[in-house]
C-alpha cells in the first residue's frame, strides 16, 4: 500500500471543495470556494447559480488542494467524490470531474454519501487530535445542517461503518429553519451564524415556542413519501418520538412578527444590510451602497423585542434537537453521541449538548468549526475505509440527489 493519500471532492450544494487526506486521519490540504456572496442577495441557494459557480471553481480548487499538499496525481491512491444527497446539477459537476481525473490518472474512484462524510468529520478531528480511539458501540450520530436533520445509529463492522436511520425531519431541516427565519427578519444568508450571533443579546424565555409530537400516518406505510423532507426514508417506518418538524416554528415566528409589528423593522433591516436584495424585491435602499460586514450593524438595527424573538427561536430549536437525540440515546443504549453538520457550529448548541451529555454521563463529540460546514476533507476521510475494502464506484456513477445512508 502506498502513502494513503486520497483526493476528496465535494460539490453537493453551494461549496466547491477539494482536500487531500492521509489514511482518513490527517488533513494534508483543504480548499473551499464559497458561494455565499452569490446567493446572499436571494436569501438562499439558487440551484442553477450553484451549478454554474461549481463549473467555474472546480478546476482551480482541485489544483490548489494538490499544490497546498505538495503532491501530484501520481502520488494519490484514489479520488473520492460526493455522490449524494444534494442538488443534482451541483453533484454532477463534482462527479463528472472526479470521474475524468480518475480515468485519466488510472486511479480508483470512490463514491461517498454526503451524510456519512459529515459523520466522518467528527472522526477525522478525533484521529488528528488523539490518534486511533476506541468507540463504545453503538454510536448515535445527529447530522444537522441546512439540508438535513437525521439521527443514525452507527456500528463498526470489519473496518466499515453501517448506519441505521432512527429519526429525521418530516419537512424543513433545522438549518433551513434558521435560514428562513433569518431571511424573514431581514438578516443575511446563511442564517445560522446571524441567528447565533444575535441570540446572545436576547432573552430565550421571552417567547414561548412548543413542538408537538409528530404523528406518522399508517396509511402511508410502504408508499412513496410525499413531503420534500421525506425523500430518503419512509417516515411511517420510524418511531414518531424521534421525528423532527421545523416548519411549524418557522410559521410561529412569522405570526409573531406580524402580530407585534416587526415587519417594518425587518424590511428596513434588509434594505440597510442587503441593498442588492432590496432592489431585487422592488424596495428602495436609501442610498446605501454596500451590505453589512459585521454582526454589530445588525445588532444596532434590531429592537430588544426582535433580539428576544431570535433568542427564543434558537433556544426552542436546540431544545427539540436535544430532547429527541438524548431520548434516542437512552432508548437505544448508545453511550456516545456525535453531533455534526453546519448547525453543529452553533455556539449555544455545543454548550447545551455538552452540558446535557455530561449530566447523562454520555460521551459527546463535535467536528471543528471548519469541518462542520461542507468540506472535502470529510469526504476523503469517509472514503478511506472503502478504499481499504476495495469498494470502488462503477464507471456509470451518477448523481443521486436522494441517496440513502445505510
Amino acid at each position: 500500500m502506498g502513502n494513503g493519500l486520497i483526493l476528496g471532492i465535494e460539490t453537493s450544494c453551494d461549496e466547491t471543495a477539494a482536500a487531500v487526506v492521509e489514511r482518513g486521519r490527517r488533513t494534508v490540504s483543504a480548499v473551499v470556494a464559497s458561494q455565499i456572496a452569490t446567493h446572499a442577495r436571494y436569501g438562499g441557494v439558487v440551484p442553477e447559480l450553484a451549478s454554474r459557480e461549481h463549473l467555474r471553481a472546480i478546476v482551480p480548487v482541485v489544483r490548489a488542494a494538490l499544490e497546498q499538499a505538495g503532491v501530484g496525481f501520481r502520488d494519490l491512491e484514489a479520488v473520492a467524490v460526493t455522490a449524494g444527497p444534494g442538488l443534482a446539477g451541483a453533484l454532477l459537476v463534482g462527479i463528472t470531474y472526479a470521474k475524468a481525473l480518475a480515468y485519466a490518472n488510472r486511479l480508483p474512484l470512490i463514491a461517498v454519501n454526503h451524510l456519512e462524510g459529515h459523520i466522518h468529520a467528527v472522526l477525522l478531528r478525533e484521529r488528528e487530535e488523539r490518534d486511533a480511539r476506541q468507540f463504545e458501540e453503538p454510536v448515535l450520530a445527529l447530522v444537522v445542517s441546512g439540508g438535513h436533520t437525521h439521527l443514525y445509529l452507527a456500528r463498526l463492522h470489519g473496518g466499515l461503518w453501517s448506519y441505521e436511520l432512527i429519526g429525521r425531519t418530516v419537512d424543513d431541516a433545522a438549518g433551513e429553519a434558521f435560514d428562513k427565519v433569518a431571511k424573514l427578519l431581514g438578516l443575511g444568508y446563511p442564517g445560522g451564524p446571524w441567528i447565533d450571533a444575535l441570540a446572545r443579546f436576547g432573552d430565550p424565555d421571552a417567547v414561548s415556542f412548543s413542538f408537538s409530537q409528530v404523528k406518522t400516518k399508517a396509511h402511508l406505510r410502504g408508499k412513496t413519501p410525499r413531503t420534500k423532507g421525506a425523500n430518503t426514508s419512509p417516515i411511517a417506518e420510524l418511531d414518531p418520538h424521534f421525528l423532527f418538524s421545523f416548519s411549524g416554528i418557522k410559521t410561529a415566528v412569522l405570526r409573531y412578527v406580524e402580530l407585534h409589528g416587526l415587519r417594518d423593522e425587518s424590511e428596513r433591516r434588509a434594505e440597510l444590510l442587503y441593498p442588492a436584495r432590496a432592489e431585487r424585491d422592488g424596495r428602495g435602499t436609501d442610498g446605501v451602497a454596500k451590505p453589512a460586514q459585521t454582526k454589530n450593524e445588525a445588532l444596532a438595527l434590531s429592537t430588544q423585542k426582535t433580539l428576544d424573538l431570535i433568542a427564543s427561536f434558537q433556544h426552542a430549536v436546540i431544545g427539540d434537537l436535544m430532547k429527541k437525540t438524548f431520548g434516542a440515546a437512552e432508548r437505544l443504549g448508545a453511550n456516545r453521541i456525535l453531533v455534526t453538520g453546519g448547525v453543529a457550529a452553533n455556539r449555544e448548541l455545543r454548550e447545551r449538548f455538552s452540558q446535557g451529555a455530561e449530566a447523562r454521563r454520555l460521551a459527546i463529540s463535535f467536528p471543528t468549526k471548519t469541518l462542520s460546514t461542507d468540506n472535502a476533507a470529510m469526504i476523503a476521510a469517509a472514503a478511506w475505509p472503502r478504499y481499504e475494502a476495495s469498494e470502488f464506484a462503477p464507471a456509470d456513477l451518477s448523481a443521486d440527489p436522494a441517496l440513502k445512508l445505510t
